[in-house]
């Protein structure tokens, strides 16, 4: 039943989007075997329509080749990374402590010129561009005049949490107001585990290229490491994300493989290793109830294995999934839930024993609402597993909660600091 519900909402979606390429791309990429299916069920009805016949092509001649993509993205690309390695180095050309600046500024060497990247790509509504480029804006300036108060739990939290805020508003330029839709919340996870992975390779490619280009250069008596690190190595870095997300762009047919496979490879694996942790817990003498370090372990424990989940089940085929690796997935759920249950309750102790503080306060909801999204997962799952529903519906479960997790994120950046007077 859970099958024939999403493929007759399938065709539907193919049917009522079938003159908007865009939302054609991204109901592809929400679901890629069922969207398969689904268009050639309906390709007889629609066969007279140009882009209905691009389509059959495309996935009747599917093509393997890598693509680089026209010359205006190469273009485009550099210019980006250009510009992103400008906003790396103002630190150096404007005489400031690095550690003070990337503290506030991580996010605008990259965030920003990604959602360039994806407006060029899609040519959104203007209200949409400006809107972004004005949160961007008004994010560095407010960041940039919170009191440089090293003490201050606020700004601390003001700092890492504008990175996922800024996330979240480069996931509403990657789709603009598709955003809205569930099943384009979870394309912009996919998307982002496709990045990663990609990005990874990118990244030990470069470092191989450094070393070999250092070594090189070394061999002739020529000491270029202080200016490759100084500039080469800068440049690349925040190049990365853009070079990776314009292959990922130009590619989804190879590089969208690759994520299901690392996920199938290591869910297993992280089960394994969470429960022999959650065994061993009780004989290590560490207590996250008074242990204020090991609460910290164990919530970015937490936060590791929640992206797992996020980036896993966006990725997974309904089709092709085998019962172990659901159950895997079921169990890894569930050992989260335990593990997130247990920092809850040392994070509740520690608000009784000593009071609230912006990092109690925080953390408490960040949990409340990760223990919420992970029980409606966890239940989502567990259908899956009797056959009554699919790992679509588990993922629908995650796109509902991203607004929440991006609306907490905003108040911890822009009200927390007022609320506790920048303390």
């Amino acid at each position: 039943m859970a099958k024939q519900r999403i493929a007759k909402t399938m065709k539907d979606q193919i049917v009522s989007a079938i003159d908007q390429a865009a939302e054609l791309e991204q109901l592809y990429r929400s679901n890629r075997k069922a969207f398969e299916q689904s268009f050639r069920q309906v390709f007889p009805q629609l066969q007279d329509k140009p882009l209905a016949q691009a389509w059959w092509y495309r996935l009747t001649k599917p093509d393997n080749s890598l693509s680089f993509g026209k010359q205006s993205e190469w273009v485009l690309l550099i210019f980006l990374s250009l510009l992103a390695w400008l906003v790396a180095k103002v630190p150096e050309f404007a005489g400031l402590s690095e550690d003070l600046y990337f503290t506030r500024n991580i996010s605008f060497t990259i965030l920003p010129f990604l959602s360039v990247w994806f407006f060029v790509q899609s040519r959104p509504k203007p209200a949409f561009v400006l809107a972004s480029a004005l949160i961007f804006v008004l994010s560095a300036v407010y960041i940039n005049m919170l009191p440089a108060n090293e003490s201050s739990q606020t700004l601390h939290l003001a700092n890492i949490h504008l990175v996922l805020f800024l996330w979240f508003i480069t996931g509403i330029s990657f789709a603009q107001d598709r955003f809205r839709s569930t099943a384009t919340r979870l394309a912009w996870l996919r998307f982002n585990g496709d990045l990663a992975v990609m990005a990874a390779v990118l990244f030990i490619a470069g470092g191989i290229l450094s070393v070999v280009t250092i070594g090189l250069f070394g061999s002739a008596g020529i000491n270029i490491e202080k200016f490759y690190g100084k500039y080469i190595a800068i440049w690349g870095a925040v190049s990365i994300p853009l070079a990776g997300a314009w292959l990922v762009h130009n590619n989804p047919q190879l590089v969208g493989k690759v994520s299901p496979v690392v996920a199938r490879i290591f869910i297993p694996l992280v089960v394994l290793m969470l429960g022999i942790y959650l065994l061993a817990l009780p004989f290590s003498g560490k207590d996250p109830f008074h242990d204020r370090d090991f609460l910290l372990v164990f919530n970015l424990l937490l936060l590791g294995v929640m992206a797992l989940i996020f980036f896993a089940i966006p990725g997974r085929d309904d089709q092709k999934d085998e019962k172990g690796q659901v159950v895997a997935l079921l169990l890894l759920a569930v050992l989260t839930l335990i593990v997130n249950g247990i920092a809850l309750s040392a994070i509740l102790y520690r608000i009784n024993e000593w009071g609230i503080t912006p990092n109690r306060l925080a953390v408490l909801v960040s949990n409340i609402l990760i223990f919420c999204n992970l029980i409606l997962i966890t239940l989502k799952i567990f259908k899956v597993v009797r056959h009554r529903a699919l790992l679509a519906e588990a993922g629908q479960s995650i796109g509902i909660f991203l607004p929440l997790y991006a609306g907490w994120t905003a108040v911890v950046v822009f009200l927390f600091p007022l609320i506790f007077n920048f303390r």
